[in-house]
């Protein structure tokens, strides 16, 4: 990790999105929910509009900076799917899961909290300065125990990990190695006596060797948005096509396939027993209505 990987955000005084200030522990606004933690954060820097409503139910999401698209795949899926029914997605951002986390959030239009392991004048990475802007253009937050321009350091990241699991409800672990920032705040959230979720990964997997630990010692499998919004007590909208049209017939039964698994043409037209051409047509068609979508020469249904 590149400490100096940080750049100090220009002000942009035409839009709202630089509303910031300070919030006391001693104030009642203050997250009540990070105040029960042991040693929370005197004093709160934030950038965006401050409401108080955001804290109401919010979800950890971490995860490996290294990436793979069965985790990308599976944050586009589920955590977009839970924003979207109300559940605020708390993150670090960083690369990796925890951007793609923010960004589910705000697909889904949720609402998203970037807790920076430091000052809040900083965009960290820096070339993370659009995710920074979209989070509070869409009435998220940005959020530090560090003032103004603070550094991060080695040591302000696991500081920041507390507080990404102390405003939570649940954490969930989306990909993490044995010996990761991830599993750090998984052991805060077991800490504060918070929820935690982890996604099953290949065994052959460096990137699913934590989860799948903490999924053997405690931790609430997660398949679907619905493991987690049956915590919360929330139900998740129905799936659409982009032309809000029902799935029928041929275009159903391959999209039901595409669920368990993403295929290429040629193997769905070997379950189906037609052509290449033929499944390629339709396939075509159900990407236009948003129900596929293609990455190299597989398909996959799209969940969103």
């Amino acid at each position: 990790m590149l400490l100096s990987e940080a750049v100090e955000v220009k002000p942009q005084p035409t839009t709202k999105i630089m509303e910031e200030g300070v919030i006391n522990i001693e104030e009642e606004k203050y997250p009540e929910l990070l105040g029960k933690i042991d040693h929370p954060p005197r004093k709160l820097y934030h950038r965006g509009h401050w409401d108080e409503d955001i804290f109401k139910n919010c979800l950890a999401v971490v995860g490996s900076r290294k990436m793979t698209n069965y985790g990308l795949m599976a944050v586009e899926k589920i955590v977009k799917e839970v924003a979207a029914a109300g559940v605020t997605i708390v993150s670090g951002f960083m690369f990796g899961i925890d951007a793609a986390s923010h960004r589910a959030a705000l697909d889904g239009g949720g609402r998203t909290i970037a807790v920076m392991p430091c000052g809040i004048n900083l965009v960290h990475p820096e070339y993370q300065g659009e995710l920074y802007g979209d989070i509070l253009e869409n009435q998220g937050l940005i959020i530090s125990e560090f003032e103004g321009d603070f550094p991060p350091d080695s040591w302000t990241y696991p500081k920041r990990n507390r507080i990404v699991a102390g405003l939570s409800k649940a954490t969930l672990i989306v990909e993490a190695a044995m010996k990761s920032g991830s599993l750090i705040t998984a052991g805060f959230a077991k800490k504060y006596k918070r929820k935690l979720f982890a996604l099953p990964g290949p065994i052959t997997s460096k990137v699913s060797e934590g989860t799948n630990h903490l999924l053997k010692n405690g931790a609430s499998l997660v398949t679907s948005s619905k493991d987690i919004l049956d915590f919360y007590g929330l139900r998740n909208s129905p799936l659409r096509n982009s032309n809000g049209q029902k799935t029928e017939g041929r275009e159903r039964e391959i999209l039901e396939l595409l669920k368990s698994e993403a295929m290429e043409i040629d193997d769905i037209s070997r379950k189906f027993g037609l052509s290449a051409s033929e499944i390629g047509a339709t396939l075509s068609l159900m990407a236009m209505k948003g129900l596929v979508f293609q990455k190299g020469r597989r398909y996959f249904a799209n969940f969103n």
